[in-house]
């Protein structure tokens, strides 16, 4: 019964994002020099108002139905929007099985959470930690006629939601909030690393020479590490505007093989709770390495803390491999193990530093909007 409630709700909020047709002047991306242009779904097309307001509710914790939390909460931005924590925590203090993910250009993301493939868009995402119950993150499910009650008591929400959606008769509304929140996600590009710098820029200096040798073995076919982590996203679930068939990849990187037959935690299994097919065992999506020396821990449990522990389980070709199960009948090809010198081991890690792009965890446009005096009223 709680998961038909779960879908009908879901089906309703869609529905009303479909028909909302509001008519907006185009909206002109701003992504980083050497980024294609992302693409919005048809049934919410985006625009600076929306992207404001989705900010707003983005670090409201009037989202979370006991008032503890704000998405916000599991997505930092001086963390690259992740946490810090193994796993998030939710508003009612359940524990969850997963890492925060990076929010950074999620725009251009193909497939979003670690191994779900039937989530198309930001939008259907967005049902998730709003009404999900298994776990429990912001735990609204029941309550969105409370959330909506708070909204609307607000001091300045009405006219924000007016100024998004200027063509509704009842502005505020659940899919009202679900299409601004997914607008303003849009919106978080990361593009101005010393990567960024030095490839897109010809700004030559703007890497050190460790981290131009480390590039190197990046992208060699020795380390193997550019097939799961290409392209401008550093990520191989990638599409854009131009894209036609978005290719959804998944991994098992040998992270587990609890039985020495490719097993994991039957607690988390990966790809295979969706597909029953053995082949999917212990498979999840490529995160972006974009900001990645700010988003420890790592891993889809957390279960690696630091970057140069990351190096180690690639080397060895899996943890598991490392601590003696052997290989896995289902680890990707690309997981090969490799090994490095003293040298080159600083010169990967380097690199991967490089790929910070520090304006992106201070930009202002990104930031809590309640801490920088934008909103008047009641939180």
């Amino acid at each position: 019964m709680r998961g038909a409630w779960f879908w009908c709700v879901g089906w309703l909020v869609l529905m009303n994002v479909a028909c909302g047709d509001e008519a907006e002047a185009p909206y002109v991306w701003q992504v980083p020099q050497g980024f294609p242009e992302p693409v919005a779904t048809d049934d919410n097309p985006m625009s600076t108002a929306k992207a404001e307001l989705g900010r707003f509710l983005f670090y409201d914790t009037r989202l979370s139905a006991n008032g503890t939390q704000a998405c916000a909460s599991c997505h930092v931005q001086e963390r690259a929007f992740t946490d810090g924590r193994q796993t998030a925590v939710g508003s009612t203090g359940e524990s969850h099985r997963r890492n925060s993910m990076s929010l950074a250009n999620v725009a251009y993301a193909a497939s979003l959470t670690w191994a779900n493939p039937v989530l198309p868009d930001l939008e259907a995402q967005a049902m998730v930690p709003l009404f999900g119950e298994h776990p429990v993150e912001l735990g609204l499910a029941g309550q969105e006629d409370l959330l909506l009650q708070r909204i609307s008591e607000d001091a300045r929400y009405p006219q924000l939601f007016a100024d998004a959606f200027p063509k509704e008769k009842q502005p505020i509304s659940m899919a009202s909030v679900v299409r601004a929140i997914s607008a303003f996600e849009r919106t978080l590009f990361s593009g101005n690393s010393p990567y960024d710098r030095y490839t897109y820029r010809d700004e030559l200096d703007a890497l050190s020479l460790s981290a131009k040798r480390g590039m190197t073995l990046f992208f060699s076919e020795r380390l193997e590490c550019f097939h799961c982590h290409q392209g401008f996203a550093f990520s191989d679930s990638v599409k854009t505007k131009d894209t036609v068939f978005p290719e959804i990849t998944f991994h098992n990187t040998n992270l587990y093989n609890l039985d020495g037959h490719g097993a994991y935690p039957a607690t988390d299994t990966g790809l295979l709770e969706f597909t029953a097919k053995p082949d999917d065992m212990g498979r999840y999506r490529a995160p972006t390495l974009r900001n990645i020396a700010v988003t420890a821990p790592y891993m889809h449990d957390g279960s690696i803390a630091t970057l140069s522990e990351v190096l180690d389980h690639y080397a060895a070709g899996g943890r598991a491999a490392a601590q003696g199960a052997g290989t896995s009948p289902y680890q990707s090809e690309f997981v090969r193990g490799f090994t490095l010198t003293p040298q080159e081991r600083e010169d990967v890690l380097a690199f991967l530093e490089s790929l910070t792009d520090p304006d992106f965890l201070t930009d202002p446009r990104f930031s809590d909007p309640f801490t920088s005096g934008a909103r008047s009223g009641s939180r």
